[in-house]
């Protein structure tokens, strides 16, 4: 077993568990768009960003494909790592604001403008329908092309691809496509209904008081 310290908890999980797997097990909710448990980890979303290392020497790494280290400090929900995640949301809010799966990620972390020019893209870039139609489908009917800020995904030589199954899959798992928001007005780039809800209490404090998803002291308090 590895034991090592996540956010001031003493935690033990077995070798070759991710941090992100021993977050979900110790019911800490890390969010993820790039992830999927049926398929192998990527780190392209950078949302699971998690800070690890002593304060003033620590550093962020994707939780989804870190390995848990003996004696390793963890903090999920640190300011830094918050911050960071925020901003992350934005630019997700900028390239797709149509996607309710953003959107909700946005109401989710109180995200309430984007400062970065709309792209109204269809595709993250994250990758997850490669990875379905090779790992699941055994396809490899679509891959990536190109790098920098040219890339994108496509067929073999932009050709119809004869192992394509035409089963939908890479549509239903894209978080860009699984849903559409209807919401997001052109002047502000988030959805109306995202902005009514109440900021969580993440925004009021450097590390998270609560790591509960959903909170036990917010569910208790609508029960009183």
């Amino acid at each position: 077993m590895i034991n090592f310290m996540l956010n001031g908890l003493d935690v033990a999980v077995e070798k070759g568990t991710t941090l992100l797997e021993a977050a979900r097990f110790y019911g800490i909710e890390i969010p993820t768009l790039c992830h999927n448990e049926g398929l192998s980890p990527y780190g392209a979303c950078r949302l699971c960003l998690v800070e690890i290392g002593e304060p003033g020497k620590s550093r962020l790494v994707t939780s989804c494909t870190y390995p848990a280290q003996e004696g390793l400090q963890v903090r999920t929900h640190s300011e830094r790592v918050v911050k960071t995640r925020k901003v992350i949301i934005e630019l997700y809010l900028a390239t797709c604001p149509s996607s309710k799966t953003i959107q909700d990620l946005a109401s989710r972390y109180h995200v309430t403008r984007v400062r970065f020019r709309r792209k109204h893209d269809d595709c993250i870039l994250c990758g997850l329908c490669i990875r379905y139609c090779n790992e699941q489908m055994q396809g490899k009917a679509i891959g990536f092309v190109n790098r920098g800020v040219e890339r994108r995904i496509t067929t073999p030589f932009n050709r119809k691809f004869e192992e394509c199954r035409l089963c939908g899959g890479c549509i239903y798992i894209c978080p860009a496509c699984q849903a559409r928001c209807q919401g997001p007005q052109e002047g502000s780039g988030v959805c109306n209904a995202c902005l009514n809800l109440s900021p969580p209490c993440l925004d009021h404090f450097g590390d998270a008081m609560c790591y509960m998803d959903p909170c036990v002291a917010c569910e208790q308090g609508r029960k009183g």
